[in-house]
């Protein structure tokens, strides 16, 4: 087999290790990304269950990146301290870890028995959760498969002349093939597959034991530069977590880098064979970097908040940051299709603003002040704002000649728009006032009821996104599922209802006093859901779907 064929074999079996690891991480994300949240949130004050919750994260989400992301964005808003934040992410970086080392092992019969049960689960139902989970299972087969094709697509180069020149010149040049690793990392976004694809070849006998630690730690330097490119545009609260990520992980793989060329420590001490070695290695890193952060984590975080004010520009008097364009060109009235698409562009922001507002609304009722409250009220002057402008660009359009289709778009977006504002109303005038009334009188939900309303909200927010959807692409499937997601949540409201007025009968203190609070906001994100929903009724009706205003079966 010519070297170039082992190559391609080589890069189809790392894209699909790729590829599987992402499709484990967007199939959690999608079935139990907003349960993860909320209990990211809830056990962050801690900070030994936030270590521990970080490396459950990190398993579950195959990825110690995105639990950086999704704990700086936290430490962004306020809902979690920044020192807390980062010994999440050393947590994060324990189970990334131990991911590495369950792959490890002979996994080969659970590739058929993964690949069957999630696409059987996957194909079987429409409910989302079960379909996530199928494709979760399928991911994990799939990245178990990935790693069985590489150690056979690398066989071949066993029998190479150039691979043996090449591992010899690293083993003597160790900081270029640290770097490399470094930058073979930050390709792949992942360190799970930059160290799965070392273990890999290690186990062919492609890589001695001296020059993988080598490559291991070249590895976390590439892992901790990630987070922070990914959010150098955010706003700096955000950036301080991952700022910190890497003055703890790089700057620590950098100084045993140094450590183990000057001292030369005997690796054998890590395991029986070159595999386990490696895997060990990058146990042993984050365990360090672990056992150092936690003494550190003040010191680290000072640091990141100053290294964030250096790299953080002045805002001019007139920052760009707050201008915007409209897409409503009064030139394009007379070419209603381009009006049209004018309209839909502005629509879609308004949909952003809403979305932004529903994502904050429930991050207040846990910890609110008189700011977040007073700029998620100016977020709604902006939906009015725009929605006026729309109503008035949509009139002027009308007066044109349409032909039907343009006609019902038309007027489709009209009822997108006025519900819209309708939502962002509901969640300034009376969610916000809930809010108000929590914060006045010091109220606190049970730990249930917390839960049933953030459970609620998720589900809501979820179907917030598939009806933004559904204005742009139209599709009937998604705009049929948001209409079933209705009645689900009628089911789920009722089901929240009845545990609530049992903590009532059994005289729970904090459901008496809050009690209002609770039922109202389950009784606005309902009403928010009906409305959403109600974007999905003119695609079905023009395929079909409906029966008077109930819909069709399947």
């Amino acid at each position: 087999m010519s070297g170039s064929v082992v190559l391609l074999h080589l890069a189809g079996a790392v894209a699909l290790l790729l590829w599987a690891t992402r499709m484990v991480r967007t199939g959690v994300e999608r079935a139990y990304g907003d349960v993860l949240r909320q209990k990211l949130r809830a056990t962050m004050r801690n900070p030994v269950m936030a270590v521990l919750t970080g490396a459950a994260l990190s398993i579950a989400l195959q990825s110690s990146t995105a639990v950086t992301l999704l704990v700086g964005s936290f430490a962004g808003s306020g809902i979690v301290s920044g020192i807390s934040g980062q010994l999440a992410v050393r947590g994060a970086e324990i189970g990334s870890a131990l991911v590495v080392k369950l792959l490890s092992f002979d996994l080969s019969l659970l590739v058929p028995i993964c690949l069957a049960a999630g696409t059987v689960m996957f194909m079987a139902t429409e409910r989302r959760a079960w379909r996530q989970f199928g494709r979760i299972l399928v991911g994990v087969g799939l990245l178990i498969l990935s790693l069985e094709m590489i150690g056979e697509a690398s066989e071949p180069l066993r029998e190479s002349r150039l691979l043996p020149v090449i591992v010899d010149y690293f083993s003597t040049d160790p900081v270029t093939a640290y770097l490399l690793a470094a930058l073979v990392t930050w390709l792949f976004h992942s360190s799970i597959a930059a160290v799965l694809l070392l273990v890999t070849l290690a186990g062919r006998g492609f890589i001695p034991p001296e020059l993988g630690v080598v490559l291991v730690l070249g590895v976390n330097l590439g892992s901790s530069v990630i987070a922070p490119l990914l959010t150098r545009h955010a706003e700096p609260g955000v950036r301080v977590v991952p700022i910190g990520n890497l003055l703890m992980r790089g700057a620590g793989s950098l100084i045993l880098m140094i450590a183990f060329h000057w001292l030369k420590p005997p690796v054998a001490y890590l395991g029986a064979t070159v595999p386990d070695q490696i895997i060990n290695a990058h146990i042993l890193f984050n365990c360090l970097i672990l056992v150092a952060g936690i003494p550190l984590a003040g010191l680290v975080y000072r640091a990141s908040e100053k290294i964030v004010a250096l790299g953080t520009p002045a805002k001019p008097a007139e920052s760009l940051a707050n201008a915007e364009l409209s897409a409503l060109n009064e030139s394009a009235l007379d070419t209603p299709g381009q009006a049209l698409a004018n309209a839909t562009r502005e629509v879609v922001r308004v949909c952003e603003t809403v979305e932004i507002m529903l994502k904050r609304i429930i991050e207040l009722y846990e910890k609110a002040d008189a700011d977040k409250i007073a700029a998620l009220a100016a977020l709604d002057d902006r939906v009015d704002r725009k929605h006026a402008a729309i109503k008035l660009y949509l009139a002027k359009v009308s007066a044109r000649q349409l032909t039907e289709a343009e006609a019902l778009r038309h007027q489709e977006l009209i009822g997108a728009c006025v519900k819209l504002e309708q939502v962002g109303d509901i969640i300034v005038r009376n969610m916000l006032a809930h809010v108000q009334k929590k914060l006045d009188r010091g109220l606190e939900f049970t730990e249930e009821g917390w839960r049933e309303l953030a459970s609620f909200h998720s589900s809501v927010l979820t179907n917030a996104r598939l009806a933004f959807n559904v204005l742009v692409s139209r599709d009937p499937e998604t705009a049929r599922q948001l209409v079933e997601e209705k009645d689900r949540l009628r089911a789920l409201e009722k089901e929240a209802s009845q545990s609530h007025f049992q903590r009532l009968r059994e005289g729970t203190a904090k459901s008496v006093e809050t009690s209002s609070i609770h039922l109202d906001t389950i009784r606005d994100l309902k009403q928010i859901n009906s409305l959403l929903a109600s974007i999905a009724y003119p695609v079905l009706e023009e395929q079909g779907l409906l029966r008077g205003s109930r819909l069709k079966a399947s």
